[in-house]
């Protein structure tokens, strides 16, 4: 690394002397033997701090109603071309099984704002699952009143991806038309108070935004103090508001934020998640080999997969779960990363405690 550079990156993971937002401006600029030397420190800081193994999350994609209108995402309400779906509760009860005897050690419940899923259905669904599959449940199933994220940890929620998007509230509010910024951050609050680790983060590569809005976003998820950090490169689906919105023109820029990430949440899991392998084919295993430490292959029923749209070319919509699970294999014994086994809860805080 170049001079000038040793000393922004050395206040990456310090206390005494948090970086700025210049520090983190000058490395996501990085090119050339810098950009790789960025890299390697960043995946030697994951080796070190979680370890080679990669933890296996099974992603369910349960249903695709929603109530919210995002200005980029293709099952948003309103949407003329989306054909809806709903997953029956035994569908996704057999389903985490399935993620089970496939090997994983969680199962993720993905769905749009569904107000179908009550309260009521959602706990039963938890209790089910963990009665008959006996995985670790993560829920992202976006905003709920406060007290739901209590009566979904009783149920049995171990964990709640809910992504704060952006850190800038101005453009939370451009892109997010019928949402509400604080009501979003009051959320992830409200979830870790139940006791349910905590998994948020921001898309890299938002319109309307530049290298200052990034580098706040890095630093606003590392004050958050998360257990799991998951960003992707933002990609709109084309029949949306933000359709067309073209990626970066540095690609790379997608991978400096995740290796950045890692250098200052050495204890994080930090996802290789999907739409970076609509990004470019081998996205997924370049966040692996930049500070990446979890996988989240697709297991929802192939019926129901091209349905779930959130963005164009995403992956693997017409292979099923066992395929999936196959693959994930292949790829890991190429990055000779070994799956893990068990649950992968937070290295943080520990089993079960958010």
């Amino acid at each position: 690394m170049t001079p000038e550079l040793e000393q922004p990156l050395d206040r990456l993971n310090r206390n005494d002397r948090p970086p700025t937002e210049a520090d983190l401006r000058a490395l996501l600029e990085v090119q050339g033997d810098d950009l790789r030397e960025l890299y390697a420190r960043a995946d030697e800081v994951r080796r070190r701090a979680v370890g080679d193994e990669v933890h296996l999350r099974g992603i369910i994609e349960f249903s695709n109603y929603c109530h919210r209108r995002c200005d980029y995402c293709g099952i948003r309400a309103g949407s003329p071309g989306v054909k809806r779906y709903r997953m029956a509760p035994d569908e996704i009860v057999a389903q985490a099984v399935q993620a089970r005897d496939w090997g994983f050690g969680t199962v993720v419940l993905q769905s749009g704002e569904d107000p179908w899923f009550t309260t009521d259905r959602v706990c039963d669904l938890l209790e089910k699952i963990k009665a008959e599959a006996g995985l670790a449940v993560t829920l992202s199933i976006g905003e709920r009143p406060a007290d739901d994220y209590s009566r979904f940890r009783a149920a049995g929620c171990d964990r709640y991806l809910l992504r704060f998007e952006t850190s800038d509230r101005e453009l939370f509010a451009k892109i997010h038309p019928d949402d509400d910024y604080d009501g979003r951050l009051a959320c992830l609050d409200q979830i870790r108070a139940a006791g349910i680790q905590v998994g948020s983060g921001f898309m890299i590569g938002l319109p309307f935004s530049g290298l200052d809005v990034l580098a706040r976003d890095l630093l606003f998820a590392t004050q958050l103090d998360l257990d799991m950090i998951g960003c992707g490169p933002f990609i709109a689906h084309p029949d949306t508001p933000l359709g067309g919105h073209p990626a970066w023109a540095d690609r790379e820029i997608y991978f400096k934020a995740i290796a950045l990430l890692r250098l200052m949440n050495p204890l994080s899991h930090i996802p290789a998640t999907t739409a970076f392998d609509a990004l470019c084919p081998n996205g997924r295993d370049l966040v692996l080999t930049r500070g990446g430490n979890v996988f989240m292959p697709n297991i929802t029923p192939v019926a129901y997969r091209a349905l779930y749209q959130l963005y164009p070319n995403k992956p693997c919509v017409d292979e099923d779960g066992g395929a999936c699970a196959r693959c994930i294999v292949r790829r890991l014994e190429r990055l000779k990363r070994p799956p893990a086994r068990g649950r992968g809860d937070s290295v943080k805080r520990g089993k079960g405690n958010g």
